[in-house]
């Protein structure tokens, strides 16, 4: 196959999937750009929640609090502090409406110093939750993750076949830098736009495929092996005990230690365990039975499944990332549609210059 074929045959593919994926692409790339600010948003939407006091009463008045405000079928999950000022967490968790679906969590905010509530969230919506929703499954139940997952590995090959169509064929690379290598605004907008996120791009496309398929990347990468879908449903879908032996306050008490505590999650049957978050993600779990306390034990070392998701979504990296990924959802959109424009103008010219040679042959 001589260079030139080789590059007829990039271009097609490079075509075929970026009109093809178009539709989905742009709702993909423009709510994972929101979702970057994730959290400046949603302290837009609700700046109630804003507070910067310290937790200063004892868990079981938050969890009083929290139940206060449960629905019939609902139970109390978990609290979540932080230690450096701002609300106290509580989630509220009831039976999945049907087997096989997820639990249903609501989400109360308290103020820290009273246990006031401020604000109440549910998982079942919400812009933000939509926005995930859309960004991880195109809100299509059970086959969405995959169709997502398949998205971002066209994606991935569009990036890369797209920078070598971009290659200038003759001269230096600064020819491929220059705004009029084609005739159209449509084209050099694609041109240009294309070339400096095809990386960044890239890299957003092979770790949203890596999300989407964690069995099989984690064999991989050495990651644990993933649970399967029904055992992460049997999870999701234990309910917190009613009446537990210990209390919130006593469980706190024996897994004392490893600094501020920042979260305290109830226990479930059969385990009947609490478990205990400290600052620095030290974890001790307390035997809600025996009142055994296990040894604080270190977070577990990150795996690349979580640093794939890291680099996805920016959490914890530079703000300048942050802006290369808000970026790199914004620009895809633009390839979609400036890529549909320049198939259509040359449609277009292919038409004008077939009525014009059937004008010439009847002259």
């Amino acid at each position: 196959m001589t260079k030139q074929q080789l590059r007829a045959l990039w271009f097609q593919i490079h075509k075929w999937l970026g009109l093809t994926l178009a539709i989905l692409i742009i709702p993909i790339s423009l709510s994972g750009a929101v979702l970057v600010w994730h959290e400046e948003i949603e302290g837009l939407l609700h700046p109630q929640r804003e507070v910067t006091a310290v937790a200063s009463l004892p868990p079981s008045a938050y969890a009083t609090a929290a139940l206060k405000q449960a629905g019939p079928k609902e139970k109390l999950a978990s609290l979540a502090f932080k230690p450096k000022g701002g609300p106290v967490v509580a989630t509220l968790t009831s039976p999945p409406p049907q087997p096989g679906a997820r639990p249903t969590r609501t989400t109360l905010y308290l103020h820290p110093q009273d246990a006031r509530l401020l604000d109440k969230a549910s998982s079942s919506g919400g812009f933000l939750q939509t926005l995930h929703v859309l960004h991880g499954s195109l809100m299509v139940p059970g086959v969405g993750r995959q169709i997502v997952g398949w998205v971002g590995v066209a994606m991935l090959l569009s990036s890369l076949t797209g920078l070598w169509l971009w290659w200038p064929i003759k001269g230096s690379v600064t020819r491929g830098l220059r705004w009029r290598r084609n005739p159209t605004t449509s084209g050099n907008l694609h041109y240009q736009s294309g070339f400096w996120i095809c990386l960044p791009l890239a890299v957003l496309s092979f770790t949203g495929a890596w999300i989407s398929f964690p069995a099989f990347f984690a064999g991989v990468s050495g990651d644990p092996a993933v649970p399967s879908m029904a055992e992460r449903m049997r999870r999701m879908g234990a309910q917190p005990m009613v009446e537990t032996k210990l209390t919130a306050e006593q469980a706190a008490t024996l897994g004392s230690g490893g600094g501020p505590l920042t979260q305290i999650t109830w226990p479930t049957s059969p385990k009947s365990e609490w478990q205990l978050t400290r600052i620095g993600g030290t974890q001790v779990i307390v035997n809600d039975r025996t009142g055994r306390a296990s040894p604080p034990k270190p977070p577990a070392p990150e795996t690349t499944a979580r640093l794939m998701r890291r680099i996805h979504d920016g959490t914890g990296l530079p703000m300048v990332w942050r802006v290369i990924i808000f970026v790199g959802g914004i620009l895809p959109a633009l390839l979609a549609i400036t890529g549909v424009m320049m198939w259509l103008n040359v449609r277009r010219r292919r038409s004008d210059m077939a009525v014009r040679r059937g004008t010439l042959r009847t002259a």
